[in-house]
């Protein structure tokens, strides 16, 4: 037996046991004649002692080992001298007299340090050597998180009726959204499977087959270019469909899970112990976002009113058109005290690198509102400004004017990072917010034509009829996202279940019949054999399991992450492979010319 306990079991109800420990040096300490070493496994650190008069060749050969190498212990458990005691420890109390040391496998000096209160190494080392970098106590815990959270969800849903069923990994390629990731088939030339962007259609088919109740902590690849809060190549998915349903049942289900998950796995509390909820248009006029962040107020506020009274004709010109423009102001408490006017002035830097034009501000002093754009408004719109934004004595109020879609996008991002400035989001928090009422179709930026804005198999808001619409950009649609701390951690819809409303979906933006029955020929067919109306939602795991363990980049949530370059430093991938294979598959690459 190479162990009898791991590094954190012994306690003072051990003194006198004859114990075998297995585990890494920690750290060596040697006080001339006896030598301390920390072992430490995953479970915790255990201090051992050779002293040469309990042991000489264990005493002898201790004196050779180094940070990392693993080593075997037997030994007897006594109580630690007197003021001697480690508090910080669980095993505190005791230490470990050896009498018998067997070196397992020796370790070359780590690439970067382990200690936990020495500055971490850049991300390219740590996940090159990440077999390493897991022994650190943050990346331990983060792993021993996701089991535990993982465990949770299986158990959850489980004890609720749902069925847990794998989907295929290899599969057709569909327009999900995103490029799919392709596999060339060895036995079907010039023919490619893809890797699944979500496990959609065949979920949808198991509703036809009956399992009304289904879920998967599902694998899903895109191939898209990875950032904070998206992981390269793959992503998790806590994956659900469910037949015989409506939008608030469907609710229902996602809140009493995330208020057990909060409850059983965090110590973070939902804010007002409630969901929000909101349309997309309430959501994006009021702050900027389709993922607001509810911990904080700074809230848009409409004043293109009030400004198409100015004098200054930009504003006046700008105001004359409330159905494609927008005035947007946001008053940040106390901010004439907060802010130098050296960083109001450089927020307009900030604002132009997302396409604004500049930023005004006035400052709202005891003797009333001034700034540099004062003269352009009478006292009575001034006052109007004061009492529609709500200003106090020494708050400030941002504003700008230009395109709706542009004015909403910057001043939300305006809005995120005047929070971060003040520390406004408190990490404590969770604040969940359903968003609702998504537009069911958008216009291509390049084409002009009109598009899908969302999943293509949504229902509709008014189903069929919907369609006739004379402005099809007004259609909304039965989808949903689930907001928190700022970041979108679930999508969902009421499904589109009839087969001719769905065709007709894909007719309105210009595909044909034909080439639904093409692309979705199992759906198309299914449909026809008798489907129940159902629904879906599909848990960003990763994004949900960053905002719980107060992560900045989802990438600390994974045991084996790719880079912010999507790569696999560690394994080499993707790397290319030989002649042969290539061969085999039939490919050919092409090199591209310098």
């Amino acid at each position: 037996m190479l162990r009898t306990h791991t590094c954190n079991e012994l306690t003072k109800e051990n003194i006198g046991e004859a114990i075998t420990l297995s585990g890494w040096v920690s750290n060596r300490r040697d006080h001339g004649w006896i030598i301390f070493i920390d072992m430490r496994d995953r479970y915790g650190l255990t201090q051992v002692v050779f002293d040469p008069e309990d042991d000489a060749d264990s005493h002898e050969l201790a004196n050779t080992f180094r940070s990392e190498f693993v080593i075997q212990i037997e030994g007897t458990v006594r109580s630690r001298p007197e003021g001697q005691e480690n508090k910080n420890m669980t095993t505190w109390a005791v230490e470990i007299i050896v009498s018998k040391v067997v070196l397992l496998s020796k370790s070359k000096t780590p690439p970067f340090e382990l200690d936990e209160h020495t500055e971490e190494a850049n991300e390219e080392i740590r996940y090159k050597h990440r077999y390493i970098d897991i022994r650190r106590k943050k990346v331990l815990d983060n792993i021993k998180f996701r089991s535990k959270f993982l465990n949770f969800t299986r158990n959850w849903f489980t004890d609720r009726d749902f069925l847990d069923v794998q989907t295929p990994i290899f599969t057709a390629s569909s327009p999900e959204g995103a490029r799919d990731f392709v596999i060339p088939s060895r036995l079907n030339p010039g023919q490619f499977y893809a890797l699944p962007q979500a496990p959609q259609q065949y979920k949808q088919l198991l509703m036809v087959g009956w399992i009304d109740k289904y879920f998967q902590v599902a694998p899903c690849f895109r191939d898209e270019d990875p950032r904070a809060d998206r992981h390269a190549c793959e992503f998790y998915q806590i994956d659900c469909e469910m037949s015989f349903v409506e939008q608030s049942d469907i609710f229902k289900v996602v809140e009493d899970f995330m208020f057990d998950t909060v409850k059983e796995l965090s110590d973070k509390k939902v804010l007002d112990s409630k969901f929000y909820s909101m349309s997309y248009a309430d959501a994006m006029e009021k702050y900027g976002s389709d993922k607001p962040d509810l911990r904080y107020g700074l809230e848009l506020v409409d004043v293109i009113d009030i400004f198409a009274k100015s004098t200054n004709e930009i504003f006046s010109s700008i105001a004359s058109d409330k159905t494609t423009n927008r005035i947007k102001a946001i008053r940040v408490p106390n901010g004439d005290n907060v802010f130098s006017k050296t960083q109001m002035k450089g927020f307009e830097n900030y604002v132009r690198k997302f396409g604004a034009k500049g930023l005004g501000y006035f400052q709202m002093k005891e003797d009333g509102l001034k700034g540099p754009l004062n003269k352009f408004f009478t006292e009575a719109d001034l006052q109007e400004i004061v009492n529609v934004t709500k200003l106090e004595v020494w708050d400030v109020v941002f504003f700008w004017a230009w395109e709706k879609d542009l004015v909403c996008d910057y001043m939300g991002r305006f809005r995120i990072h005047l929070a971060e400035l003040m520390d406004l989001a408190s990490k404590d928090l969770l604040a969940f917010c359903w968003v609702t009422d998504f537009p069911m179709f958008e216009e291509n930026e390049i084409t002009g034509k009109i598009d899908f804005g969302h999943n293509p198999f949504s229902m509709p808001k008014g189903w069929v009829e919907a369609f006739n619409e004379e402005n099809l950009l007004d259609v909304k649609s039965v989808q949903y996202d689930l907001a928190c701390n700022g970041y979108e951690i679930l999508s969902g819809s009421i499904r589109n279940h009839d087969i001719e409303s769905l065709v007709k979906a894909f007719e309105t933006v210009g595909r044909t019949k034909e080439e639904v029955q093409e692309k979705f020929g199992a759906m198309y067919e299914a449909f026809q054999y008798g489907v129940p109306p159902h629904g879906w939602f599909a848990i960003w795991m990763d994004r949900f399991m960053m905002i719980l363990k107060d992560e900045h980049n989802i990438r600390e949530v994974y045991a084996f992450p790719k880079s912010w370059k999507g790569q696999d430093a560690m394994m080499n991938a993707p790397s290319f492979i030989d002649d042969e294979q290539l061969t085999e598959l039939h490919i050919e690459v092409i090199q591209e010319e310098e």
